[in-house]
């Protein structure tokens, strides 16, 4: 017996799978939940097309639509938008000027530190002379409280570090000046907002009043109070970050005229050997401290009296 040849049982094949799809296609079944087979006519298949590619359109529109432009937003926050990205720069200015400013090597230079630590340690003693040079080449908040100090040289301890503390407080205060400022904008910039937003919804009603025919009321003050709330907005995104600029940079001083003060506080110890025995003249050099006294009042020395007993004998004579 001959075997088939293989290129029949191909055609077959091929034969039963064609009729198989063509009948699929031109009667479509399917498959009920209760098992059953129900019957799909091809209208209904090209219907529900049809609704898929309805729903994608639909479904592009309203992403298009929830899509807002950042642009025709502060085009639409109108002329309040002014003050209130003036009020942006302002933060963005002040910010970066103190983030610079309020660096530890501004304030308090370690090469200063390592100086007054070294005259500290040395064996004759502290020497005044020299970390009044050291703080004239290192020009700082810290060389400024210590140069106060030293320029306080004979005077009891107490004094000194009292000068001290008058000293940070002033330069502390004068590197927190722009600081208040941050807090200014932080405070300012919503209710600059909060005013376009009053400003826009009263604009919004006053003309949902005269409305056109094609429009509906509800239309229109929707429209009104979302472009309305968009200085509000704004206002909140320049004051959030400002508040907490500020809030940082304050702390960031705190930490720095802290240090300051425990090196000013480590200083005077050293000063005490030179109570009421010499002091520094502003140049920066060591002197008696009893003949700078004396020099610096000015005070003139009183005429010895005359003793009684020769006025009274003066008196006799004549």
């Amino acid at each position: 017996m001959n075997p088939k040849p293989q290129w029949i049982d191909c055609t077959v094949l091929g034969i039963a799978t064609a009729s198989l799809a063509l009948f699929l296609l031109g009667a479509g079944v399917a498959v009920g939940q209760d098992g059953g087979i129900v019957p799909i006519e091809a209208a209904e298949i090209a219907t529900v097309m049809n609704d898929d590619d309805v729903s994608e359109d639909v479904g592009s529109v309203a992403d298009e639509a929830m899509h807002i432009d950042l642009l025709s937003l502060i085009n639409r926050g109108g002329r309040f938008m002014i003050p209130i990205g003036i009020m942006s720069l302002w933060v963005v200015a002040l910010a970066a000027e103190r983030m610079i400013s309020l660096r530890s090597k501004k304030i308090i230079p370690a090469d200063l530190v390592e100086e007054l630590e070294m005259l500290a340690e040395r064996p004759e003693g502290f020497s005044p002379s020299i970390a009044f040079q050291a703080c004239a080449d290192a020009p700082s908040p810290a060389a400024t409280v210590v140069r106060g100090m030293l320029l306080r040289t004979g005077q009891p301890v107490g004094e000194i570090e009292n000068a001290a503390n008058e000293t940070i407080q002033r330069e502390a205060d004068q590197h927190a000046a722009p600081i208040r400022w941050l807090h200014l904008a932080a405070a300012a910039t919503p209710l600059m907002g909060l005013l376009g937003t009053v400003w826009g919804m009263i604009v919004a009603f006053h003309e949902s009043t005269t409305l056109t025919p094609d429009r509906s009321r509800s239309e229109q003050l929707s429209e009104g109070i979302y472009t309305a709330l968009v200085t509000t907005l704004a206002g909140l995104i320049v004051a959030i970050p400002a508040a907490i600029l500020a809030q940082y940079l304050e702390n960031r001083l705190a930490k720095l005229f802290h240090r300051v003060e425990e090196l000013a506080f480590d200083v005077a110890p050293h000063m005490a050997a030179f109570v009421g025995r010499r002091r520094l003249d502003p140049d920066g050099n060591l002197r008696p401290f009893d003949r700078d006294r004396r020099e610096g009042s000015g005070e003139k020395k009183s005429p010895t009296p005359p003793p009684v007993g020769s006025k009274a004998r003066a008196g006799k004579r004549s």
